[in-house]
């Protein structure tokens, strides 16, 4: 059978063993295709490739159920569901999203993008479903780390009690994004090696049935798991254990790598864009490696992402024990740094802008509340970074800043950050969050201070008249160019550096009454419940016009920079346009 024949998965009911061998062949090419020319998630899906033509061939979607957590490992279920020109034809590459996506088809259940919520959601279903009376199955597939996340735990705690179908599949390929971490998954190691019949099993220990399936990588095996469990009626987990990167001999080699990446020459798997420019997560990570050198007392975190804090394995090994990977538990990430910076250390806790939201909690309770000098570093926090729904990094600002108690700096290039990380670092007064200023750095060759005690002090990089433009973080280049582009017009604008998202310089922004009629905020954020609002309501009851920009409070997906920006009116010649409107 030809890929293009397939569009739905009763096209493969049909087929013998051998036929879907052929199947997996040409998926397994067809992914290979499409990743190598357009990147994405490369050795999740790799390794999925039989397990998902099993299921397929097993279960009948779409009303049976399946919901994969993480969902980046559904290339292959999306293939198999209606989706394959987007697979096999470069034209269409771009038509479905990297992740599940109930628009896109009835057989993705949820949209899902972050990691350990599967078993959670898929036991809501199960539970729907014995209060409707109907005879869904039910399945919940788990992989690529998703364990270590807490919610996983709790998902699976209260599945035991269901008392009634419901299959949660446990891919087990040994890796998270990188290695695993945690005693967890040293019950899995132990599971494996013993054929799943060691004596301590951790799902056991909760109530669940259990079944093993050492080889997830051989179709008629997983076919035969999937139809012994397929009508069962308890919770059970099927602990598959499969290849990641399977059938890819870079992938099978550096896990690591092919997690997710960009286009790759197939040959080699060498990348094709390799770029010379650096990175914030390399130079944060030479940063602290530097630090660590000199206190022995610094330590990074990172909830399973070292590549976004530039921990490679090499120097996740000079770091030894002062770099700590809790896994993909975010929140375990921010009470642990709370707890290490009571104790008398310096942690520096790197987490992507939409991850840390899964921490609110530990940031308001188990930091804020305690005033533990901890520092949480955001990355991919801004409009112009990941612009797929599910890890949008527009919203931290509105999230953190009103916090009570929390500092959240926000340097406008590579020199002011690591001014503000030094500082952040060596202070014992407060919770320090630094939102790294976007995604490409930007190096200026100025000096700035070293100290910010002073908190909620403004900078004021040019003094003017009329219209002051406040440009935070990244966004001061922006405001650089408004305020060239007012120069034009005849208008001397004042130009401020906030530095400080979480605060006022209330003495500064009533100075401006006395010769300014307009403030202009800029902000690489959502407006609403944003910096440009806090000055706003500052000026609720005084003759001044404020013009707040930023991003609208709405959830996007596969977005173009450009057309989001001029969306939202956040290009300099419409925001000149505006102002000039009022001066």
């Amino acid at each position: 059978m030809k890929l293009q024949d397939i569009h739905s998965p009763a096209d493969i009911k049909s087929l013998s063993v051998p036929e879907l061998e052929d199947v997996a062949s040409q998926i397994r090419d067809a992914l290979l295709t499409k990743l190598s020319r357009h990147g994405g998630h490369i050795g999740p899906n790799l390794g999925m490739v039989e397990m998902s033509i099993a299921m397929h061939y097993v279960f009948d979607l779409p009303n049976d159920k399946i919901v994969y957590d993480v969902s980046h490992q559904s290339y292959v279920h999306k293939m198999l569901t209606g989706r394959m020109d987007a697979f096999v034809n470069p034209e269409d590459y771009d038509k479905v999203t990297g992740f599940t996506n109930p628009k896109e088809s009835p057989t993705d259940i949820f949209t899902i993008g972050h990691t350990s919520t599967g078993v959670s959601l898929a036991g809501g279903l199960a539970k729907a479903r014995d209060l409707r009376g109907g005879t869904e199955r039910i399945v919940a597939v788990v992989g690529d780390g998703s364990l270590s996340g807490g919610e996983a735990f709790e998902g699976l705690d209260y599945a035991a009690t269901l008392g009634s179908n419901f299959i949660i599949v446990v891919n087990d390929n040994d890796m998270s994004i990188a290695e695993n971490h945690g005693g967890l998954y040293e019950n899995l190691r132990q599971l494996r090696e013993s054929d799943g019949n060691c004596p301590t099993n951790f799902f056991r220990s909760l109530g669940l049935d259990y079944r093993y399936v050492a080889y997830g990588n051989d179709i008629a095996t997983l076919v035969k798991a999937f139809e012994d469990v397929r009508d069962i009626d308890h919770p059970v987990v099927l602990h598959i254990c499969t290849q990641k990167g399977k059938g890819y001999a870079p992938a099978e080699a550096d896990k690591e790598r092919f997690h997710f990446g960009g286009p790759f020459d197939r040959a080699t798997g060498n990348p094709l864009h390799i770029s010379e420019a650096p990175d914030y997560g390399t130079l944060t990570a030479e940063y602290l490696l530097g630090m660590m050198k000199e206190d022995p007392s610094v330590v990074a975190i990172t909830a399973g992402t070292p590549g976004v804090i530039g921990f490679t394995p090499e120097r996740r090994r000079q770091a030894g024990r002062q770099f700590v990977d809790v896994g993909i538990a975010e929140q375990e990430a921010v009470a642990l740094a709370s707890g290490i910076a009571k104790g008398g250390g310096k942690p520096f806790f790197g987490v992507v802008s939409s991850f840390v939201q899964r921490a609110y909690d530990q940031l308001s309770q188990d930091m804020s509340i305690n005033g533990t000098p901890a520092v949480i570093g955001l990355f991919y926090a801004t409009i112009c970074g990941m612009n797929d729904v599910t890890h949008l990094g527009w919203f931290d600002i509105a999230l953190i800043s009103n916090i009570p108690g929390i500092v959240y700096l926000a340097p406008t290039c590579m020199e002011e950050y690591f001014a503000m990380l030094g500082w952040a670092m060596r202070q014992q007064e407060h919770p320090v969050a630094i939102r790294v200023p976007g995604t490409a750095v930007v190096q200026t060759g100025r000096s700035f201070p070293t100290d910010y005690s002073d908190i909620d002090s403004y900078a004021v990089a040019h003094r003017g008249d009329k219209v002051a433009v406040i440009g935070a973080g990244a966004f001061f280049s922006l405001g650089e160019q408004v305020v060239a582009g007012l120069k034009e017009q005849g208008v001397d604008a004042t130009l401020i550096n906030p530095r400080f998202l979480s605060g006022l310089d209330r003495q500064l922004l009533l100075e401006l009454t006395k010769d300014h009629s307009v403030v202009v905020t800029l902000e690489d954020g959502v407006l609403d419940g944003g910096f440009g609002e806090k000055v706003a309501r500052f000026y609720g009851s005084m003759p001044m016009n404020v013009l707040c920009y930023g991003v609208r409070k709405e959830f996007v997906d596969g977005y173009k920079y450009d057309e989001i920006l001029k969306a939202n009116r956040l290009t300099s010649p419409q925001i000149v346009e505006d102002v000039m409107r009022l001066v």
